[in-house]
């Protein structure tokens, strides 16, 4: 029984696969070509973003029996057909939120403290204040896209800044709580944010959900997180709503197309030019990598998988 092992994975996972009989193939820089040839081979896959795990893929899987994914971010996988051939697909939300949370916590205060800039000044031999003046999260209001796993671990982290905080789920009941605000639609957003994070999946109806038109309908410049997922922001509208001052700070840790080796010409670009920017800082998704995301990543996928390990 075969299991590819297409991620890195802790060794809490490892050995509980490997426990029950399974054989584990590890290839980390597998290719989907070299995935979709040997997919007949395997009974599990675990996979973090390399793979798309679809109908054509599913078909040639004719053993599999279940899919573990590292993190969040099912797009990868044609859930509602791997359904109909059995096979069981389970993510690991819970296991890298808090990674996420203070990555982007991380990228807020650097930006806001100017840290990277004034490094960069320091090594050059200048000692700049005046120019380097921080501006403090107390009394400002954060609003929070996206109340999942990672919006709900921000939202912890965030209420002890003396924030004023503003939560939007579309699907989601939030649970009130004086520490912050639920709001129904994204109008007290537009009205009153000065920070924006956005923690959504990328689906159909999130697909360049921050576009121009959005972006124009913010009464105030914004600062705009995004360390769920590349395609919800629409990469060309970022460079003219940083020139026209509607986004003041930009902190990325996800792209649209990755890594470099997958960017078109016109993203790519558009990335080059964001490098440029002192208001703007960008990570290459590593957001939800810490060490600890790995162990707690893979024990979820341990008990989430209990019935193929028993």
């Amino acid at each position: 029984m075969k299991v590819l092992i297409a991620a890195p994975i802790h060794n809490i996972l490892k050995e509980a696969l490997e426990c029950n009989a399974y054989e584990l193939v590890y290839n980390l820089n597998i290719t989907q070509q070299q995935a979709l040839e040997q997919a007949h081979q395997y009974v599990g896959i675990i996979t973090s973003t390399r793979l798309m795990i679809d109908k054509p893929f599913l078909d040639q899987a004719t053993q599999l029996k279940f899919i573990g994914r590292m993190g969040s971010g099912m797009e990868i996988i044609d859930q509602e057909y791997a359904i109909q051939k059995g096979v069981f697909c389970v993510s690991s939300p819970e296991g890298n939120c808090n990674a996420v949370a203070e990555h982007a916590l991380a990228m807020i205060l650097t930006l806001n403290n100017h840290l990277v800039k004034s490094y960069q000044e320091l090594k050059k031999g200048l000692w700049l204040r005046e120019e380097n003046r921080g501006t403090e999260l107390e009394g400002k209001t954060f609003a929070i896209i996206g109340y999942g796993h990672t919006g709900a671990a921000l939202t912890r982290l965030l209420i002890p800044f003396g924030l004023n905080i503003l939560l939007y789920d579309k699907y989601k009941t939030i649970d009130p709580n004086p520490a912050y605000q639920v709001c129904d639609s994204l109008a007290p957003i537009f009205e009153r944010a000065d920070f924006v994070s956005l923690h959504v999946p990328l689906q159909e109806d999130t697909y360049q959900m921050l576009n121009q038109d959005v972006i124009n309908q913010f009464k105030k410049p914004i600062f705009l997180i995004n360390t769920s997922r590349g395609p919800v922001l629409e990469p060309k509208m970022l460079i003219p709503s940083i020139q026209a001052g509607k986004i003041k700070a930009l902190a990325l840790d996800v792209w649209i197309e990755e890594p470099f080796s997958k960017m078109n010409p016109e993203n790519k670009n558009i990335f080059d030019q964001l490098l440029s920017y002192d208001n703007v800082l960008l990570s290459p998704h590593i957001a939800g990598y810490s060490f600890e995301a790995l162990y707690k990543m893979s024990n979820v996928l341990k008990h989430k998988l209990a019935q193929f390990l028993s």
